[in-house]
């Protein structure tokens, strides 16, 4: 498809029959433009072949730390997110331009690309250097890309700009199709599971891996933003990830996501208390492992292995003379994944799919609590978030995503969604008058997954 008709209107009718509503497809259309702008303006040919992609953020509805443990969450996606279009070029050169402000980075796809230690390109780079060394020789191409997710809100968007980076390269390259694609990724969960090692630094099967960013995650914000389908909650179980059943959400809600003007960095401070999460769940494991001799690699497969397996993880807990986290730290950490594994998800998703929309809030009510009293990735900014959601007429509200930071995400009538906005925001401002200037407020319906606008 030539490069000039992302530049046309009547795009929006190709993002609309993708599951996109009609306001959102034409926004995106309109983001479409300004990405050809910037590629015409850097010396692409208008008439050029080119492909695109539109790759959405994601909510996390329940499953706080769920997913690396082998847990279960319920996800869908948000209509925001990447609209980035690439240009076939005869070389191993990848030029990446950011259409908002013009930023510029080149680069040689190889194995042995030097990392940046930050900034946005550090990204794109990351996957150009996994992609090299996981399926050889690659042809590169001129992109250009423009978001209109909010960033370090939690809403994945560092995962979703992978995530169009790995699309528009493997597109190029018709990697989909190549005997060594196919014969380690099968499936969109597959794929999913393979870019979240991308991001972690996993191995994946025999695709080796390599230096990651982020975080000690899972493939939960991967496997929504591949994996979801228009209007629907997804509930998966991971580690292997599979989808355990999909909930109809009535064309009568909507999403209202605020984000608390604190920012969910991957980075400093906030990124060492997720990945300290993270590695208390691995050192359930590994005690496991060494006190029983057991071979699960995951919390959830130890607590499914025996039906006295919960004591004999707690004793081993207690005889253990694990140095990096206390018995208490630890003890807390498992009761925290047993209750929003076992004890939130099946309940919640049972009670929305049934309509008993007042179950469901009060269930999601729990979670957000224990997030807070337990799990301990909540700040004042989200409990405050949540709160004031059910005050101001919220069905449901939770914060979600990594926490320590972030944004929250309530379910409200979309007959009543701009009188929410008005009122939650105003609520919060008086109670965070410091965060009134960089809070943020959109609606949305659950939207598609990933989709190649060409095809």
């Amino acid at each position: 498809m030539k490069l000039s008709f992302f530049a046309e209107k009547t795009i929006s009718s190709a993002l609309c029959e993708k599951g996109l509503s009609d306001i959102e497809a034409e926004k995106k259309a309109i983001l479409f433009s300004k990405v050809v702008s910037a590629l015409i303006e850097a010396g692409i040919d208008g008439d050029r072949e080119s492909f695109g992609h539109f790759v959405p953020g994601r909510i996390e509805v329940l499953g706080k730390h769920t997913d690396y443990g082998g847990g279960r969450s319920i996800v869908t996606t948000v209509e925001r997110g990447f609209c980035i279009l690439a240009v076939p070029r005869e070389d191993n050169v990848v030029t990446i331009v950011a259409a908002g402000d013009r930023k510029r980075v080149e680069v040689q796809i190889s194995p042995k690309i030097v990392l940046p230690e930050s900034g946005w390109t550090n990204y794109p780079i990351t996957v150009l250097r996994r992609m090299s060394r996981n399926f050889g020789e690659l042809q590169g191409a001129d992109i250009a890309f423009i978001s209109d997710l909010p960033q370090a809100a939690g809403l994945s968007s560092s995962s979703a700009f992978m995530i169009s980076i790995f699309l528009s390269i493997a597109t190029r390259n018709n990697l989909f199709s190549s005997r060594l694609y196919k014969s380690n990724i099968n499936t969109d969960l597959d794929l999913a599971a393979y870019l979240g090692t991308i991001e972690n630094g996993q191995n994946y099967g025999v695709l080796l891996g390599d230096r990651g960013v982020g975080t000690f995650g899972g493939s939960e914000d991967h496997t929504a933003i591949i994996c979801s389908s228009p209007n629907k909650l997804s509930q998966f179980a991971y580690c292997p990830a599979r989808l355990e059943k999909q909930i109809e959400l009535s064309s009568e809600f909507v999403f209202v996501l605020g984000f608390s003007g604190v920012t969910a960095e991957k980075t400093g401070t906030a990124r060492a208390q997720y990945n300290r999460a993270a590695l208390q769940v691995a050192s359930l494991v590994e005690i496991w492992q060494r006190s029983t001799g057991g071979k699960e690699n995951y919390l959830a497969d130890i607590l499914r292995s025996t039906s006295d397996a919960y004591g004999r993880l707690i004793r081993a807990v207690s005889e253990s003379n694990h140095s990096k986290f206390s018995e208490p730290e630890l003890l807390t950490r498992l009761q925290h994944f047993i209750i929003e594994d076992q004890e939130i998800i099946d309940p919640a998703s049972n009670a929305l799919g049934s309509g008993d929309i007042c179950s469901f809030g009060a269930i999601v009510d729990r979670s957000q609590k224990d997030g807070a009293d337990i799990l301990g990735n909540q700040i004042p900014e989200t409990i405050s978030l949540a709160r004031l959601a059910r005050k101001s007429g919220a069905y449901a509200a939770s914060s979600f995503g990594a926490g320590f930071g972030g944004s929250v995400w309530a379910l409200v009538d979309k007959k009543d969604a701009e009188r929410f906005i008005d009122t939650w925001r105003q609520a919060y401002s008086i109670l965070h008058p410091d965060r009134a200037t960089t809070a943020k407020y959109f609606l949305s319906c659950s939207g598609p997954a990933a989709f190649n606008v060409t095809e």
